[in-house]
C-alpha cells in the first residue's frame, strides 16, 4: 500500500489511470458475470461507463517517449480514441434495443480496453511494467 500512495504523490496522473483502469477491470468483470437486463446490471454498467471513461480521458495525457511514438503517443492510445468512440456507441445502441449490439460492443470494450491493454502496460520497458516487475515484485 505504501507504494501506491508513494505513485500517488509522484505521479498522480498515473495513479488516478491506474485506479480507474483496475474499477473497470473489476466492474467489467462482475457486469459479465451478472445477469443483464436488470436494475443493478444498469447501475453497474453506468458504473463501468464511468470509470472507462476516466480510464480514457486519463490516458490521453499520459506519454511515453521510450516506446515508438508521435509526440508522445504510443500505438496503445489508440485504444483511448477507441474507447471514447465506443463508450457513446454502446449506450445509443441499448437505447435504442439492439441488444446483441450493445453486448459484443461492450464486451468488445472490456476484453481489449481492460484486458488486453491491461496487459499491454505490464510489459517491463512500460511505467507500470517497471514498477511491478521491478520495485513491487523485486523480491521475488
Amino acid at each position: 500500500m505504501n507504494a501506491y500512495l508513494h505513485l500517488w504523490q509522484q505521479r498522480p496522473l498515473i495513479a488516478l489511470h491506474l485506479s480507474a483502469a483496475l474499477a473497470a477491470l473489476l466492474i467489467g468483470a462482475v457486469v459479465l458475470a451478472r445477469r443483464k437486463g436488470t436494475p443493478d446490471h444498469r447501475a453497474l454498467g453506468w458504473g463501468w461507463v464511468g470509470v472507462m471513461g476516466a480510464t480514457a480521458l486519463s490516458s490521453a495525457f499520459i506519454r511515453d517517449h521510450g516506446l515508438p511514438n508521435i509526440a508522445g503517443y504510443t500505438p496503445i492510445h489508440l485504444l483511448t480514441a477507441f474507447v471514447a468512440v465506443a463508450l457513446p456507441i454502446g449506450i445509443l445502441r441499448i437505447r435504442r434495443g439492439d441488444v446483441v449490439g450493445h453486448r459484443r460492443l461492450m464486451r468488445g470494450l472490456f476484453i481489449g480496453g481492460c484486458v488486453i491493454a491491461g496487459l499491454f502496460t505490464l510489459l517491463p520497458q512500460r511505467y507500470l511494467g517497471q514498477l511491478l516487475w521491478h520495485h513491487w515484485l523485486g523480491w521475488v
